[in-house]
């Protein structure tokens, strides 16, 4: 059984806004009603950001639309949902947490071939004014060579 449509929920302001230093493939715990929404693309993961709770991952402040069709077992749009990871990439995780400035924030949400959801998750390191304002500049001039290219 192939699922044709693939969902891809990106976080564009993750890579603008923090200096990526590792990447994690983490599947959720989710409800009926939250993986049909996903289906239909329904979902936002800008504001949310992930945190241990009792030595496990959940991610928080991540938007899941309510499933139109679903009547009094709908879910909560904005709850807590677990992550799941192996348990030597939690470990390492939470020793690189207690660094100062880290943070875990996810990246791309996404439903696999086999119709498994799935978070790419990152621990990255906030970003400074003055490095967001040599990315800006950066992708100016990548721009500005393309339209000159094009041109030519």
């Amino acid at each position: 059984m192939k699922i044709e449509k693939t969902v891809s929920i990106l976080n564009r302001r993750a890579r603008f806004e923090y200096e990526i230093l590792e990447e994690y493939e983490a599947g959720m715990v989710l409800t009926g009603t939250e993986i049909k929404s996903l289906r239909s693309s329904k979902a936002s993961i800008t504001e949310s950001f992930c945190q241990f709770i009792d030595g496990e991952l959940y991610i928080i402040n991540m938007m899941i639309d309510e499933y139109k069709l679903g009547t009094f077992y709908n879910h909560k749009t904005k709850r807590e949902r677990k992550l799941l990871l192996h348990k030597k990439e939690l470990q390492k995780l939470e020793k690189k947490l207690k660094d100062a400035g880290n943070t875990i924030i996810p990246l791309k949400l996404y439903i696999t071939d086999k119709g498994k959801a799935k978070v790419l998750i990152a621990l990255g390191r906030g970003k400074k004014l003055f490095d967001k304002r040599e990315a800006i500049k950066d992708r100016e001039n990548k721009r500005n060579l393309d339209r000159i290219l094009k041109k030519s």
